[in-house]
């Protein structure tokens, strides 16, 4: 159990002892700084600990924010600082200086409140805090709004702030701060505004995110085996039990920010769900079709190289721009400026179909019309909205006057994906040519102009080329205006290779094993992204190496096509699958577990 230590003069009738037993503290009580001192050393070093002004006035909530956030080691509000294990040298330390130097003093000003302004406090958790900032230690502090954090100076100052706390239902903020800030059109005015309280009903019968994940995922598969069946009733079926695991999925979300839940395995269940509901709904259609005499499956693997792809450029851009320096451009602040129409908010947000939209368009059309049609509409709908998005980013990218950092090139680089092949390639030839993106399209270009040459042997010439532009792309960082582009280039070159071969082979199995295969090579570039976000890097150079990289993979599959006949190239596709989605998928479910993954939840833009 967390520890709560109160410091300072008690209150006749203060609920703060209440508020934080509710909130799962032991509360103890220290008489001085020194007492303190002893108390949070008595605590149990492997549990949170936290200290408290008695004199606190404030929501729940707002304790409930400030002190029992999983994700920051350290955090404070007014009146209140806690650490977690890994924060509690950082807070001994301090607060031993503290008590070394006499108690201190308050002169040098408690953080800025919330609400309310009662003037400078002698308050020993807000000296702390103060000290820690000092100390250059990062310490968290919540967005509270309208909801009350303060140590009043006087009973004048205490009975305003209770008045306070009593005019704002903290229960209704939780509720509102449950919701993602930033959402598509479809999921804030069609599923948040009654998933808030699906959450919360969770949330009161002791359910986790992570079962609600679950659940999730399970509606999508039972959605996907429905769609499988290829009747009328099973495509209806299908579009409604898409929409229900779409509903549990902002539920998950909104009951981890309602309870903060916030969870390693909560992080790479929400990382990756979303992609395996969607691409084995994919897959269900497609099935449905080929029931019915009609076979999509190039159109279903379509759909998931383009929304994968699209996923990518997303990635890449983030990850090349967010430390950047003067990372500004007319664009941006065109882009800006709309934002403040409102109309013109909602239009942009739909018009690049983000999850819920997606979702709401294929469960209807799945309902109302047929695979072949729900995939033409798919793919038009994902092609320009991945248009426009992408020439967005790249005006964004020709006008701003940024320079990348070495971590953004090390992102793009892990981002891209190259295997030993290429890294081989590159150390022997010891070239250096031209921009990497202009190498990597040119290679590219070879590539897909040999795939549909019509000569056997040509898609292996133009891998090999396309290996050697893969290694000669990263020979040197990725900080150009447009090197972003590079690893979305990649994937669209692997997985359309895979998809051209397999469409050739023209037999039975050949798209579906290609599904397959882009799936579990689709896993690995997610999973890499997920990593790279929470600052944990790619995954571990055995795993890539392995796996053979994109351009080792590329090289394989056109062998492995020109050297088989149709039927045992299928075979060939299907064994490649199996072994880099156990591959991947070990080593994924092994990283996310474990103690040192880190709490990945995505509150940016709508997948």
């Amino acid at each position: 159990m967390s520890t709560a230590i109160l410091t300072g003069q008690p209150v006749p009738g203060s609920s703060i002892e209440g508020d934080l037993r509710s909130l799962g503290f032991d509360v103890r009580v220290a008489a001085d700084a020194a007492d303190a001192e002893r108390l949070v050393a008595e605590a149990p070093c492997d549990q949170r600990v936290a200290l408290v002004d008695a004199r606190f006035v404030g929501h729940v909530h707002a304790l409930r924010l400030g002190l029992t956030d999983p994700r920051f080691s350290l955090a404070a509000l007014p009146g209140a600082v806690t650490a977690q294990p890994d924060g509690r040298v950082a807070l001994t330390r301090v607060l031993a200086r503290e008590n070394s130097a006499g108690g201190g003093t308050a002169d040098g000003g408690a953080p800025a409140r919330t609400k309310l302004s009662v003037g400078d406090v002698d308050s020993l958790p807000d000296r702390i805090v103060t000290a820690l900032a000092e100390d250059g230690t990062e310490v968290y502090r919540p967005e509270l709004g309208s909801m009350v954090a303060a140590v009043p100076a006087d009973p004048q100052a205490r009975n305003e702030a209770r008045q306070a706390v009593a005019e704002v239902d903290d229960e209704a903020v939780r509720l509102k701060s449950a919701v993602k800030s930033r959402d598509g059109f479809f999921t804030t005015y069609f599923i948040s505004p009654y998933s808030r309280y699906i959450a919360r009903w969770c949330a009161r019968r002791g359910l986790t995110p992570n079962q609600v994940t679950t659940a999730s995922l399970l509606t999508a598969l039972i959605a996907a085996a429905c769609a499988a069946t290829g009747t009328r009733g099973g495509f209806i079926a299908a579009g409604v039990l898409l929409i229900a695991s779409f509903v549990l999925d902002c539920t998950d979300g909104q009951l981890a920010r309602y309870s903060l839940q916030y969870s390693t395995l909560g992080a790479w269940l929400d990382a990756t769900f979303d992609r395996a509901k969607e691409y084995a709904y994919y897959a269900g259609l497609a099935l449905g079709a080929a029931r019915g005499g009609d076979d999509v499956w190039a159109l279903a693997l379509g759909a998931m190289i383009l929304q994968t792809c699209r996923h990518v450029v997303d990635f890449s851009f983030n990850e090349a721009n967010h430390d950047a320096t003067a990372n500004t451009s007319p664009t941006a602040a065109l882009s800006d400026k709309l934002d403040s129409v409102g109309w013109t908010v909602w239009v942009r947000r739909m018009i690049v179909l983000p999850i819920g939209e997606r979702w709401a368009m294929i469960a209807v059309l799945t309902a109302v019309t047929t695979p072949r049609i729900t995939f033409y509409v798919l793919l038009v709908g994902c092609a320009f909205a991945a248009t426009y998005t992408t020439a967005g980013r790249v005006l964004r990218s020709l006008t701003r006057k940024a320079r990348r950092t070495d971590r953004a090139a090390q992102a793009l680089a892990d981002l891209a994906d190259n295997g030993p092949l290429a890294s081989l390639v590159a150390r022997a030839t010891r070239a250096r040519l031209g921009a990497p993106l202009l190498v990597a399209a040119a290679g590219t270009a070879v590539l897909a102009v040999s795939l549909f040459s019509g000569v056997t042997w040509a898609p292996v010439a133009g891998a090999f080329v396309y290996a050697v532009a893969a290694g000669q792309a990263l020979y040197r960082p990725l900080k150009g205006a447009l090197d972003w582009l590079v690893p979305p280039l990649f994937r669209a070159a692997e997985y359309g290779t895979v998809l051209v071969l397999a469409a050739k082979a023209d037999v039975n199995g050949a798209l579906p094993a290609a599904f397959g295969l882009v799936a579990a090579v689709a896993y690995h570039h997610y999973d890499t992204v997920y990593r790279i976000r929470g600052n944990a890097g790619a995954p571990p150079a055995w795993l890539v190496r392995a796996v053979g990289g994109h351009e080792g993979r590329t090289l394989l599959v056109t062998v492995l096509a020109a050297l088989l006949t149709a039927s045992q190239f299928t075979v060939a596709l299907t064994v490649l699958a199996v072994a880099v989605a156990l591959l991947v998928l070990v080593e994924s479910i092994r990283f996310w577990v474990s103690a040192g993954a880190p709490a990945v939840h995505d509150e940016g833009e709508p997948a």
